[in-house]
This record gives C-alpha cells, sequence and structure tokens, in this order.
C-alpha cells in the first residue's frame, strides 16, 4: 500500500513538473525570445550567404529566408506558445500586402513632396544604366527587414505584451523598443529614436492592430523602405543608391539631417494622421463586436 502510495506520489510530482516546465515554456517573455532567436539566426545566415551574390539571386535568397523565417513563427507560436496564428493566416493576405505596400508608398512619398514643397529636398535622376540592379537591390534590402522586423515586433513582441498586459502596453513598449533598436543606425540622434517610436513604432503597431494580420504591416514596412531607397534618401542612416539623387537643404528637423527623412518632423505629423484614424476604428470595431457577443445566462 505505502509502495502504490509512493507511485502515485511521484506520478504526482512528475505531473507538476511537466506542468511547470510547460508553464514555463508557454510564459509569453520565454516563446518571445525563443522565437526572436531564430528568426534572427536565420536572417543572419542568409545574410552572409547572400554577401558576394549579385542580380536576382539575392532577391530570392530573401524570399527564401522570409519563407523560413514565417515558418519559425509558425511553429513558435504553435509548439511552444500553444497559440494559434491567424495573424499570417493565407486568406486574403494577397490584398493586405496590396494595401500595405500602397499605404507605405503614399505615406513616404506623400511625406517627401511636402519636404520638397518646403524647400527641404531637390531630387534629380541618377541615370537608367542601373536601373534594373538597383531596383532589385532596394527590393531585396526593404523586403527582408520588413518580414524580419515585423515578425519579430509586431508579432512576436507585441503579442507577448498584449498577453502580459493588454493591447496599450503592447503599443507602447513595441514602439519605444523599436525606436531603441534603431539608435546603433548611422546619423542616429535622440529625436530620430523618438521619431521612429511615433512614425513607425505607433503607425504599424496601429496597422497591425486595424487589420489584424501581419501580411499589412510587411507591406507597409516594405514600400516605406524600398520607396526611401529608391528616391535615393538614406534609410535609417543607411546609404543606398536610388534611381535619384537627393539634394538637402534647410534645418535637420525637416530633412532628417543625415538619418534621412524619418529624422524629419514631416513623416512623424503625417504618421499620426494616419495612426489615430486606424486606432479609433480599431477600438470601433472592438466595441461592436463585444456588443454582438452572446449573452451567458
Amino acid at each position: 500500500m505505502k509502495k502504490k502510495m509512493s507511485g502515485n506520489k511521484e506520478v504526482l510530482q512528475n505531473g507538476r513538473k511537466l506542468s511547470a516546465w510547460s508553464s514555463f515554456w508557454r510564459f509569453p517573455i520565454v516563446w518571445m525570445i525563443v522565437g526572436a532567436i531564430g528568426i534572427i539566426l536565420i536572417d543572419t545566415l542568409f545574410r552572409q550567404l547572400t554577401e558576394r551574390l549579385v542580380e536576382i539571386v539575392p532577391l530570392i535568397f530573401t524570399l527564401v529566408m522570409g519563407f523560413l523565417a514565417i515558418l519559425v513563427y509558425k511553429l513558435t507560436l504553435t509548439y511552444v506558445a500553444r497559440r494559434s496564428t491567424p495573424e499570417i493566416a493565407t486568406k486574403r493576405a494577397g490584398m493586405e500586402i496590396v494595401l500595405g505596400v500602397l499605404t507605405g508608398a503614399i505615406f513616404i512619398t506623400g511625406s517627401a513632396f511636402i519636404i520638397m514643397a518646403l524647400g527641404g529636398y531637390s531630387f534629380q535622376w541618377a541615370g537608367s544604366g542601373y536601373t534594373s540592379s538597383v531596383l532589385i537591390s532596394s527590393i531585396e534590402t526593404a523586403l527582408g527587414a520588413a518580414m524580419v522586423e515585423e515578425l519579430i515586433f509586431r508579432g512576436l513582441m507585441f503579442q507577448a505584451m498584449d498577453q502580459l498586459g493588454g493591447k496599450p502596453l503592447a503599443l507602447a513598449v513595441t514602439s519605444l523598443f523599436f525606436g531603441v533598436a534603431h539608435l546603433g543606425n548611422p546619423g542616429a540622434t535622440l529625436w530620430s529614436a523618438f521619431a521612429i517610436v511615433l512614425e513607425a513604432g505607433v503607425l504599424l503597431g496601429a496597422a497591425f492592430l486595424w487589420r489584424r494580420n501581419l501580411w499589412f504591416t510587411m507591406g507597409l514596412h516594405f514600400a516605406w523602405n524600398a520607396m526611401e531607397s529608391l528616391l535615393g534618401i538614406p534609410v535609417s542612416g543607411h546609404v543606398a543608391a536610388g534611381l535619384f539623387t537627393v539634394k538637402v537643404n534647410g534645418d535637420a528637423l525637416l530633412t532628417g539631417g543625415d538619418f534621412g527623412l524619418e529624422g524629419s518632423i514631416v513623416p512623424v505629423v503625417v504618421s499620426l494622421l494616419i495612426s489615430i484614424p486606424m486606432l479609433f476604428a480599431t477600438a470601433r470595431s472592438r466595441r461592436v463586436e463585444a456588443t454582438n457577443l452572446p449573452v451567458s445566462k
């Protein structure tokens, strides 16, 4: 009888150990870190593989990298966090990507046009000799950054913080960390980091809340970086050959200085004008859903 009780006790203890172990892996910070490490390792590996490749091959490698990064994200949330992943469902993915690309392109070109109208930028066609290589390079770089950063920030971190403290905390934390992550970039200042918090962190977080998927934010992020690069404007301080050469005139608060357009006050204002309606639409949608919930008896 004692042996049987001892056996039952051992089973119960093992059960508790398994439960505690499972709870550990399901803790939001844990699965967030696990997923982020996996995605960063894949991104780093493929960056090294594509360093010496030219033409369209790096773009193909970037697409493969993106697929694997999404796969790691899916596996992490499914088997570690034990959560579903409707935010990367393939239904309407194409439409969401297109809407995101259009939103990002309008945002960046509109901001650049306003700065140009205020005398901050002047553009000149750089020549058509390397148009195809510039296009491929801009698309490849922007695509890689958009997929990796959105999977980590709006995918893993946002949802982890949401689970811990709700959506307002998730929006605040991801926006802050997104700004901090850009402090090490060339030409970065405290102001440029703060600008990134508002114009990128808040805008992309609001977009994720509004559309409820990562395809839209990836499309927006991709078009943002690609348009800056093609216009010849530094992307978060990183200079790349574009289809145009841009001459910068005036105060850095208007032009963004060495950091590029993202350090300008103009996209900060424009992004808030886009973000606020998204947040209001999200709140309204959630109120409607709450009123339509069945009342339990």
